[in-house]
């Protein structure tokens, strides 16, 4: 092949649309997300404070939801398009939508996604999920900022997402969408060590 033919075909490949089941088939060692057909490298590692959130909450999900709601955490496929597929940090899924569960992950628009911020994610998370997760119809969508412990509550109105509430230390925690859930940024703050804040 020439040389302008090698170039005509690694643009051709670059071009080409991702489907879930390429990327279902990709086992580098790395964990990915598929937006838009392309993919995205989730790296490097959640940190030590980013998983102790994640398992705080997933603490206070399951004392209060857990009977009503199918609680999940990363990594787990959403797969909301056959060329979009995120993973968030948590999930919630209603019992009376479990047909949305399935071998491969969560097909379908969860009841609730919960995304903890990373520095590597911080602008995906703000600004590419935020369009994502409300473009395929998920209800409420949550943004945790572990450095400073800060809760931000976007829920769709109108096929776009309103920011309605933003809470913090001692604050109560509730959803418009899930009355199960009850807790405060303080109670998870507690339970990590101060040499990880």
């Amino acid at each position: 092949m020439s040389e302008k033919g090698q170039d005509q075909a690694k643009i051709h490949i670059k071009e080409q649309v991702l489907t879930y089941d390429d990327y279902a088939t990709i086992n580098d060692g790395n964990r990915y997300e598929l937006a838009g057909g392309k993919l995205e490298l989730m790296s490097p590692a959640p940190s030590v404070t980013h998983q102790l959130l994640s398992i705080e909450m997933i603490k206070k999900f399951t004392q209060s939801c857990e009977s009503d709601y199918i609680i999940l955490d990363a990594p787990i496929d959403v797969i909301l398009a056959s060329t979009e597929v995120r993973q968030p940090d948590l999930v919630l899924v209603h019992r009376n939508r479990i047909n949305i569960l399935s071998k491969r992950g969560v097909e379908g628009p969860p009841d609730l996604v919960v995304e903890i911020l990373s520095p590597s994610t911080r602008k995906r998370d703000k600004i590419d999920k935020l369009k994502t997760y409300s473009y395929y119809g998920i209800p409420e969508y949550w943004i945790v900022d572990p450095a400073i412990f800060v809760l931000e509550q976007f829920i769709l109105q109108n096929e776009r997402y309103e920011l309605i509430n933003i809470f913090q230390d001692s604050e109560i925690i509730t959803s418009p969408n899930i009355p199960c859930i009850s807790f405060t940024m303080a109670e998870i703050l507690n339970k990590i060590p101060p040499s990880l804040i």
